[in-house]
């Protein structure tokens, strides 16, 4: 009986696509082609996570999470603690930086004016921008000319510059987002125009903008080259920011090119998913709260 019902479902779903193909063969081959893409990226999304986990897993041992790295051990738990280091600090340098110009091209500027216009054509063409030349600029101008010498500092800077466009746009359009219902309430019950921004524009704008900042997140964990030539690749904890660090993606790529400890760097290639995987829940989390209080 169960076979029956099943055979005249599996009949009404393919009666159903026929006749959709049939009415409109266009759209039909759009959505298989949509569909098609997006089991394809899927698919290819599992097979990168599979491949880490499988090559990676089996090489985590507990000499990997010792405190100091050596040549027998190759911890990562420095790369670990500067990665969290260097994440943090580059945050602040550049989310406040990119809220306030975000509110201000927003808020405050006229839609024809001459400078937000310059602002955007500026920060659309320093998104396109390789890391290489992004690190090219930190090794020359902070590391030599201002002598900050390979420290956490220039990586943070250099990344900051990176990232500022992203926390720009990402901020922007989720303050655009924002209906002018809101503010206009605001403004019928006698609030001023700084008091609107910050307590009803900016909180309604929260989610748009954790999502910019979790976008960022990835690109500075992800980041190798810049941080080669800024942040340099001493394998230890620093004590302040003008000490020199590797990040977890500069630690998997030393020791990839080394050869010696290929295991290793799988290994370390895992742990890298994880953070990143709960560095994105908890913003994600962060997000849901703040926007469940509008």
């Amino acid at each position: 009986m169960k076979s029956i019902v099943t055979e005249q479902k599996m009949s009404v779903v393919a009666k159903s696509i026929f006749y959709k193909a049939k009415r409109s063969p266009f759209e039909f081959m759009m959505s298989i082609i949509v569909w098609g893409i997006g089991l394809c990226s899927f698919g290819i999304f599992l097979y990168i996570v599979g491949f880490i986990c499988v090559k990676g897993i089996p090489n985590l041992s507990p000499s990997l999470f010792e405190w100091k790295y050596n040549s027998v051990n190759v911890s990562l738990m420095p790369a670990l603690v500067s990665t969290i280091y260097m994440t943090v600090l580059s945050l602040l340098l550049v989310v406040p930086a990119g809220i306030a110009a975000a509110i201000y091209m927003v808020e405050y500027a006229k839609s024809n004016n001459r400078i937000v216009k310059i602002i955007r054509l500026t920060t659309e063409t320093l998104a396109g921008i390789p890391s290489i030349v992004y690190g090219l600029f930190g090794l020359l101008f902070f590391v030599t000319y201002l002598k900050w010498s390979y420290s956490m500092l220039a990586g943070a800077f250099t990344l900051a510059i990176m990232i500022l466009p992203l926390i720009m746009r990402s901020s922007e359009e989720a303050l655009k987002a924002v209906p002018d219902n809101f503010r206009e309430g605001s403004f019928g019950l006698g609030a001023g125009k700084l008091r609107t921004v910050f307590t009803i524009v900016l909180p309604s704008a929260m989610p748009g903008i954790f999502a910019g900042v979790i976008l960022a997140i990835g690109r500075i964990v992800g980041e190798t080259v810049a941080l080669i030539y800024t942040a340099g690749t001493v394998a230890q904890i620093p004590n302040n920011p003008m000490q020199s660090a590797r990040t977890l993606s500069v630690h998997m790529f030393a020791l990839s090119s080394e050869g010696l400890h290929r295991e290793a760097a799988y290994a370390t290639a895992v742990v890298l998913l994880v953070v990143v995987f709960a560095i994105n829940m908890s913003s994600a989390m962060i997000a849901k709260k703040f926007g469940g209080k509008r």
